[in-house]
């Protein structure tokens, strides 16, 4: 009877001791499965903040009274988080923005600055101030009666970033600004596109302003508002220069070009304004303290993709999935509506519409952006900035 206790006594403590050891095993794989989880979440995205024009645009101009809007079919056909509605996205899906956004593992799509439900938690994951028709000049885009120049877009981000400081403190609010958040900038088109190529109906003392001159204007004007965003606390930015607008359809339709051409005074505008904006972004980075400013060679970038579009599997370069509706400058500038022509194989296009790429491309934009060498990012990818 005395051995049988003793046997049961020390199967007991057995018993004891595996259950602490499972228990201490538990708690350590606990321990470290929440590290590896606030890991991944400190190496995601924090916010991101987007500014420009119709490429990046998620719906701003639909609370807008202008012509330049997006929230009509087909725009959005083959955008999954709307189950294919329009939301005011300028092509038929994801913009360059929003697949950066996921890839990089933000949890939500930045909202529209003027949606009803950028407000609270929801602007902590970043916002979209960009808007249609929209340029770094505040005289550009009148030809759309209503959009957000850059200025206004920089003025509503300081309303934002009054509001991260309620909602977080001033310490944790300038922490996801400085540290874990991208500002993201694709602007300029609609300055050459919407204003110094449209004299007559946009702003006319243009007829008597030298390229050099209106170029010199933008880069003065661009470093105003870039150094704004740095000093509210901006420090990691991705700039993108001017696309070969000279190739876009618009433009091959009101100059009458073949498939295969270009408009020469186009392109050279927007090649004479990257050559600024390039020393710009060196300047603002040995002057700025603390600040990384990234540029994004859209230029070469697309140029390459419309000239070996076939090398990406797709179809065409030059030809607009969505017809614009006719060869006239008025009639080119009207979006993609109801009354369009819509192309069957909407994955082969690299144009969506007269201006904007198609979803496959921007997937294809966004690749070499986030994990492209410097031929078409430099100092670093997205990635990298991103992970700094």
């Amino acid at each position: 009877m005395v051995l049988l206790n003793a046997s049961s006594c020390s199967m007991t403590k057995t018993i004891m001791a595996l259950n602490y050891y499972n228990t201490l095993a538990t708690l350590l794989f606990l321990l470290v499965s929440s590290y590896g989880t606030f890991a991944a979440q400190k190496q995601s995205l924090g916010a991101s903040f987007i500014f420009g024009d119709s490429l990046v645009d998620a719906g701003n101009n639909n609370y807008l009274s202008t012509l330049s809007r997006a929230n009509m079919t087909p725009n959005g056909i083959d955008f999954k988080a709307s189950g294919g509605n329009p939301t005011g996205r300028f092509t038929n899906g994801r913009t360059i923005s929003d697949i950066v956004g996921e890839e990089l593992g933000q949890p939500n799509y930045a909202v529209p600055f003027l949606a009803p439900n950028a407000t609270g938690k929801a602007i902590l994951s970043g916002v979209n101030y960009a808007s249609g028709g929209g340029g770094i000049l505040n005289a550009t885009g009148n030809i759309f009666v209503n959009r957000l120049g850059m200025d206004i877009q920089i003025d509503y981000f300081n309303i934002t970033r009054k509001e991260i400081d309620k909602l977080l403190g001033k310490s944790n609010g300038r922490e996801l600004i400085m540290k874990r958040s991208i500002f993201s900038i694709s602007v300029g088109s609609n300055d050459f596109l919407n204003n110094y190529l449209l004299p007559l109906v946009s702003v006319g003392a243009r007829v008597n302003q030298s390229p050099d001159a209106f170029v010199d204007e933008m880069i003065n004007h661009f470093r105003i508002q870039l150094t704004r965003l740095y000093e509210m606390d901006a420090r990691k930015f991705v700039v993108s220069n001017v696309g070969p607008i000279g190739c876009i359809p618009y433009q091959r339709a009101i100059n009458q070009l073949n498939e295969d051409e270009c408009s020469d005074l186009a392109n050279k505008l927007a090649v004479q304004y990257n050559g600024r904006l390039k020393d710009l972004l060196a300047e603002l980075n040995d002057n700025l303290p603390g600040a990384k400013f990234v540029l994004a060679n859209v230029y070469d970038l697309v140029m390459e993709l419309i000239t070996n579009y076939a090398k990406y599997g797709l179809r065409t370069g030059s030809s607009a999935c969505c017809g614009f509706g006719g060869q006239s400058q008025l009639a080119g500038i009207i979006p993609c509506g109801p009354t369009s022509s819509l192309c069957s194989d909407r994955y082969k296009h690299v144009f969506w519409d007269a201006y904007h790429p198609s979803e496959a491309a921007n997937l294809i934009l966004a690749k070499q952006l986030l994990d492209g060498d410097n031929r078409y990012v430099s100092p670093f990818n997205v990635r990298q900035l991103s992970a700094l």
